[in-house]
């Protein structure tokens, strides 16, 4: 599953230019997040939170405006006198939708990533709420347009934030991870973080990194192994990465996805 894919099936009904921002949008927001860059993350949840009320809009009122302001968006929609015709597909989620774009966009511009303040910087908590609560929008968004039960919709998720790493180099179906000063383990996470839910098959592996194959057995061995799990092998023999695997991608392997260091 990939962003293409997605987009194929959500427009229509959303217009294709709004669905094509709010998917590259949010996989930024998830990239920023990754590389614990926090302001960044909180800011772009305020463009994200303009391009999901501008969709959520249009599908309600019928009209198409791609430069209408977020609060102007979100009051037809709450539309508390009911003076409003609606055509959303279930006026509650609408109202949920509604309100939890408000609650980002508001986070956004109140708590200083618009507004210079002396006395504040974003951290990562700023950044972990916004993006939970991004997660949670474009979620409910292919619930209501694409279908599928709440696991399915997880799984797509997951597979739509796999980051396009800069440091690593597809070409013919193969991999490499372009830093030289990768321990074998790491560019085994590498590789695994780059290819989301699918995950890479030992033979893969194998193929992507160019050290001995014994070095890439053990590497495996020890990341599958009880006192680490931080990768597993799936029913189809294919490796993906556990929750520990992403953490260690989080805590000390981030920089590791761009070409350069942060």
């Amino acid at each position: 599953m990939d962003s293409a894919t997605v987009l194929q099936k959500i427009s229509p009904p959303i217009e294709r230019s709004l669905a094509e921002s709010l998917l590259s949008e949010f996989t930024d927001i998830e990239r920023r997040y990754v590389l614990c860059d926090w302001e960044p993350a909180t800011l772009n949840g305020g463009q994200f939170a303009e391009v999901a009320a501008r969709i959520i809009y249009h599908i309600d009122s019928g009209n198409l405006n791609k430069r209408k302001p977020v609060d102007s968006c979100l009051k037809y929609i709450e539309d508390e006198k009911n003076n409003n015709p609606h055509s959303f597909p279930g006026r509650r989620a609408s109202l949920h939708l509604a309100r939890t774009i408000r609650t980002v966009y508001k986070f956004r511009s109140q708590r200083g990533a618009v507004h210079i303040d002396p006395d504040y910087s974003a951290n990562e908590l700023d950044s972990t709420l916004v993006i939970s609560l991004c997660r949670w929008i474009i979620s409910e968004v292919l619930r209501v347009f694409w279908g599928g039960s709440p696991s399915d919709i997880a799984k797509i998720i997951r597979e739509i934030v796999r980051y396009e790493v800069p440091a690593i180099l597809i070409n013919d179906n193969s991999y490499l991870v372009l830093h030289t000063d990768c321990s074998v383990e790491e560019e085994v996470l590498l590789l695994l973080h780059n290819a989301g839910h699918s995950g890479l098959s030992r033979s893969q592996i194998g193929k992507s990194i160019p050290k001995s194959s014994p070095s890439v057995t053990r590497a495996i061995q020890n990341l599958a192994s009880p006192s680490s799990r931080q990768i597993i092998r799936q029913n189809d023999e294919s490796y993906v990465l556990t929750p520990n695997g992403s953490r260690r991608i989080y805590d000390e392997l981030a920089s590791k996805l761009m070409l350069t260091d942060k």
